[in-house]
């Protein structure tokens, strides 16, 4: 590994950590990263339906956030490219913090000062703002997480994990359930839309995220970061590498995007003459489509280094040698088996996650007791087992807190199948969002720290990223699901499969037990 692990810090030195300096740089840090994403989501779909926009244009907007999901394919410019000016001010991680910053603020402010409800060409620039705070949160988170690894050892980054994880979910309640207080006190409403009201919503999100910036402007540069050598590609080479960025980006977006009237065709083709469910040739279509569209990106990309538009040294620096590294530090076998658990361990708990609310909603219970519990009881379990769990990784290692947060996860989805049971039973239902929530904060912090301690610091960024939306990938895909399974099956059944979807999970985390940090 890039780097050595001390000595196991006594419990009190494990609790003391909180208020570490790094501790508390991180837990500012994350309530940075966890501000914009329901700004693009939830609060925008709320003011998009109350500007009275279709549903079916709210719904698109939802792309405006494929940037989490693809952030590893730039996540090699935050590495590699200086900024001009500020990375000799504030060095190469926090010249790339604030100028995410800075720009997400702009994209609120562009957000805030276009009227939806104006005209068919409003709603084009809230998309385009929209897609540009997408694109900017994800680079943000980029490079957080480059800093998070960089500013101390692997024994420590699990307690960092939990106080990014900390500030996240803060700065997700303010930018979710604070914006909507704020944009009524502000006298807006589903009966009397008001557009002033929404954009002083958004104005003051914009102000909040001064907070970040403040937090960037005084922490130090990471020492791994300020000792690394630098590349010195030429001014001429930096153009290269963004230039083939932004046309295998182009390539992909026009391939896909233009191809979609084609898979509608094949989708109506192959559901008339086969018996095969809708869904399903839907999704395989989609696959396809998208598949397509990597090869001619990745097609676009080999003919500009084969014409030596764009140098292949610098290529190779930038795309190649990340991915090579990691499989250079492990064996085949280990690397795959390695992959595979950062795909599947979130499994169980994201696809529970996705039809969880419907599931509450169908058992009887009504939307202020969902939002009450989940809202008030859930974010304050989560965010003790999200520090729990950091602590605990401090004390016993990364593998077992591991193997614990993964066993939790499945265990207390079982306890969907007593409330199932059970029916609308308010005590029920607190017992059941405690235990599941206190389950996951103990399990993502674990993970987060493993995804560190799988990470080198020469391809910090690159890595972390592609094995951060490795992460979500498959969980979600297989989530999209859940509504279709649920109904075939049953609920109770549903919840047994999702408990025993963990059991790989746990067979995975035992053979790589000698491989990730102790």
């Amino acid at each position: 590994m890039s780097q050595q692990i001390g000595e196991k810090p006594s419990w009190k030195e494990a609790f003391t950590s909180w208020v570490h300096p790094t501790s508390v740089r991180m837990l500012f840090l994350g309530f940075s990263a966890g501000l914009p994403i329901l700004l693009i989501f939830s609060t925008l779909s709320l003011w998009l339906r109350e500007a009275d926009i279709s549903r079916s244009a709210v719904t698109f907007f939802s792309w405006a956030g494929l940037g989490y999901s693809f952030k590893f394919i730039w996540a090699p410019l935050v590495d590699l490219l200086p900024i001009p000016y500020l990375t000799r001010m504030l060095g190469r991680r926090r010249s790339w913090i604030l100028f995410s910053q800075l720009s997400i603020i702009v994209a609120i402010c562009w957000m805030a000062l276009v009227d939806p409800a104006a005209s068919e060409n409003s709603l084009t620039y809230m998309a385009c703002a929209a897609v540009m705070l997408g694109f900017t949160s994800a680079t943000q988170d980029i490079v957080i997480d480059a800093y998070r690894i960089e500013s101390a050892g692997i024994s420590r980054q699990a307690l960092l994990a939990s106080m990014y994880f900390t500030g996240y979910r803060l700065a997700m309640v303010v930018a979710g359930a604070g914006s909507l207080y704020v944009s009524t006190w502000f006298g807006t409403s589903a009966a009397a839309y008001s557009y002033v009201a929404w954009r002083s919503t958004y104005l003051v999100m914009a102000a909040v995220m001064l907070i970040g910036v403040i937090t960037t402007l005084v922490i130090p540069e990471p020492q791994i970061s300020k000792d690394r050598i630098s590349h010195n590609f030429s001014a001429r080479q930096y153009a290269q590498i963004l230039g083939l960025f932004f046309v295998v980006s182009a390539s992909f977006a026009l391939t896909f995007f233009h191809s979609g009237d084609i898979a509608e065709a094949v989708k109506t083709g192959v559901a008339s003459i086969a018996p095969l469910s809708e869904k399903f040739v839907g999704f395989c279509v989609e696959v396809l489509r998208f598949a397509v569209a990597v090869l001619v990106a990745g097609i676009v990309a080999i003919t500009l280094v084969k014409v030596k538009l764009v140098d292949k040294h610098l290529v190779n620096q930038t795309y190649v040698l990340p991915v090579m590294d990691f499989f250079s530090r492990y064996s085949l076998r280990i690397a795959i088996i390695l992959l595979l658990l950062v795909g599947f361990y979130r499994i169980s708990d994201i696809v529970l996650g996705v039809i969880s609310n419907v599931f509450y909603f169908d058992v009887g219970f009504s939307k202020p007791q969902i939002g009450a519990v989940s809202k008030t009881f859930g974010l304050i379990v989560t965010l003790i087992g999200g520090l729990g769990g950091g602590v605990l990784t401090m004390r016993y290692g990364v593998n077992k807190i591991l193997f614990v947060g993964a066993l939790l996860s499945s265990l207390t989805n079982l306890l969907f199948i007593l409330l199932a049971k059970t029916g609308a039973s308010v005590s029920m239902l607190i017992m059941v969002i405690v235990a599941d929530n206190l389950s996951g904060g103990i399990a993502v912090t674990a993970f987060l720290a493993f995804l560190s301690s799988l990470t080198n610091v020469s391809f910090t960024a690159v890595q972390y990223a592609i094995f951060s939306s490795v992460m979500t990938l498959f969980p979600k895909l297989f989530g999209g699901y859940s509504g279709t399974i649920s109904t075939a099956i049953g609920y109770e059944s549903f919840f047994l499969m999702t408990a025993c979807i963990g059991i790989p999970v746990l067979l995975l985390v035992w053979l790589v037990r000698g491989e990730a940090v102790n």
